[in-house]
């Protein structure tokens, strides 16, 4: 069927399917006009520090000044960026795109393999750390091409007395930086004052040019760089305003920001879409620290929240989040993994604000899909954003009508050029009629609203039928005693695989038998899992996305 013409009265009123994407020809085009708009207001703030926007231009200037003329840099080269949600991340990333290089996200809690992988295959020139991280970078770098090093401090974008005494405090009473001796490198204060002096030569990139390149969590072998371009994430932040238009008022939304701005998801919502909309972007630099994180939101008149499922349930738990004052708050966000019914119920409860999921890959910059927050269908994915297509396509590549469920592919103007230096992983990733494989098995409702079923990889197969684990896991973590779950295939003489589910309990009062009894009543014979397993945590990636592949290896090993 012809979905381009199928979609066309799908939208909420108001909202167009097609918008112009060249109101901006780059991010830097995107940066410099926001800076200028909402120069006095409050832009990020994070461990007692509030940059304004104009703070962020002349900062990020300054930075972008030293790397043309202290460094051997040039337009195109990358450079890697390694810290978690502090104030000098957009600083640096901006500083780094007006110097016209390429930036490569880099997670902070990488293992020295990880981090020697991503720096070479990337080919990165340059790295800014934090010093929390320096002794991992200290054993790396020997093994990779990195000529310049700059190292930054927690309270760096503080006053220069409260930084000293705050950094201080940091490393010899709280033990936060580990030992590193790295000589060569620069110290980010010093970097930005030197740069203050110099001139800067504006790189002007196009939106065909390289911006990012953002790396896959290297679920199926080696992480692979995804290349997005300056194209690609300025369409994405312009795809999704006409979806939020009536929950975004320029220059007045305070959102709080708990998802690593590494990560892609974060980082086109907070340094993209917020930033356009002129927005106080509160960083949370250790969400997994729930009573500092909620002490740091009631320093604020919050308006909206992004967040995942297991980090939405950790917020719940404690009860210092449930008393605050959410009279301001219009939008939460959801992606990165599956929202379950439950948790978005009890959110419902707790603040008042319905969770709004979306879908997103790193390929596509990442935003794919999304509930428009005025029309919610829980359970769904939502709508394709503007000038996106989405289709369900079956084993062979054909495609499916609505309503059956297949692999989800999508074309649009976010999607990537394709994985850095792998000509033949690009290849497969796309059609024939050039749409991105998601690897995510979807269907499309007759009304255009998306749900995704499960990834492909991730089916479970019971005696020929197919159990996604998503609805294993919606039904489980329904049960009042239930944190949170993963379900996962393992081997069986029987059925050749059956359900396990790994789950944490809420209340140490539950037993197998109950959670059996639950499952029947809610779920067809072959669906209910044969066995549980009781565990004080689930193995999460950096983000807080269950990994359910740790868990499937867990068991592979065991039956060997």
């Amino acid at each position: 069927m012809d979905f381009e013409q199928f979609y066309q009265d799908k939208y909420p009123p108001g909202v167009p399917r097609e918008i112009d994407l060249n109101k901006y020809q780059s991010m830097v085009d995107l940066f410099e006009q926001s800076v200028k708009k909402f120069s006095d207001r409050p832009a990020f703030s994070a461990v007692g520090a509030t940059l304004t926007y104009g703070d962020l231009d002349t900062q990020s200037r300054n930075f972008a000044a030293w790397l043309q003329n202290k460094t051997n840099l040039k337009p195109g080269d990358r450079i890697a960026v390694q810290m978690p949600n502090v104030s000098q991340y957009p600083v640096i990333v901006f500083g780094a795109m007006r110097a016209g290089l390429v930036v490569v996200n880099t997670n902070p809690l990488y293992t020295t393999r990880e981090m020697e992988h991503q720096f070479n295959d990337s080919g990165a020139k340059a790295l800014v750390v934090l010093a929390n991280m320096a002794a991992n970078a200290e054993q790396v770098l020997p093994q990779t091409g990195i000529e310049h090093v700059i190292v930054t401090e927690l309270a760096d974008m503080h006053s220069p007395l409260k930084r000293t005494l705050m950094n201080a405090a940091v490393k010899h009473l709280k033990k936060m930086v580990p030992p590193y001796n790295l000589p060569q490198a620069h110290k980010l204060p010093a970097v930005l004052a030197a740069g203050a002096k110099e001139k800067l030569d504006q790189a002007r990139p196009t939106q065909d040019d390289l911006a990012v390149l953002q790396y896959t969590g290297g679920t199926t072998g080696v992480a692979k760089g995804a290349m997005l371009t300056h194209g690609n994430l300025v369409a994405n932040v312009l795809q999704t305003r006409p979806l939020l238009e009536d929950k975004i008022v320029e220059g007045h939304e305070v959102m709080i920001a708990p998802l690593p701005l590494y990560h892609i998801y974060s980082f086109t919502l907070n340094c993209g879409i917020m930033l356009e909309a002129g927005a106080h972007n509160v960083l949370i630099p250790n969400p997994r620290d729930i009573p500092a994180f909620v002490k740091e939101m009631k320093n604020y008149k919050f308006t909206s929240l992004a967040g995942l499922n297991t980090l939405f349930n950790g917020l719940m738990a404690n009860e210092d989040f449930r008393e605050l004052d959410f009279s301001n708050m219009k939008m939460t966000s959801s992606g990165g993994m599956a929202l379950t019914s439950a948790t978005a119920k009890r959110w419902e409860e707790v603040t008042g604000v319905e969770i709004g999921e979306g879908y997103g890959l790193t390929e596509t910059s990442p935003v794919v899909t999304m509930n428009p927050p005025n029309a919610i269908q829980l359970g769904t994915i939502g709508l394709p954003v503007c000038n996106t297509i989405c289709k369900a396509v079956d084993e062979d590549g054909n495609d499916l009508p609505l309503g059956e469920a297949g692999e989800l592919c999508v074309k649009g103007p976010q999607v990537m050029r394709g994985y850095w230096q792998r000509p033949e992983e690009t290849q497969k990733s796309f059609t024939e009629d050039g749409f991105l494989r998601t690897g995510d098995i979807a269907l499309v409702q007759e009304d255009g609203y998306i749900r995704i079923v499960d990834r492909k990889k991730d089916m479970i197969n019971v005696s020929g039928f197919n159990v996604y684990p998503n609805e294993v896991e919606d039904v489980v973590s329904g049960h009042p005693k239930v944190l949170e779950c993963a379900a996962v295939g393992i081997p069986d003489e029987k059925t050749g695989e059956a359900v396990k589910v790994f789950l944490v309990a809420s209340d140490q009062s539950l037993k197998e038998g109950e959670l059996k009894e639950f499952c029947r009543e809610r779920l067809t014979a072959y669906k209910v899992p044969k066995t549980f397993e009781f565990r004080e945590e689930l193995p999460k990636t950096n983000v807080g996305k269950i990994l359910r592949r740790e868990l499937r290896d867990e068991e592979t090993k065991k039956n060997q």
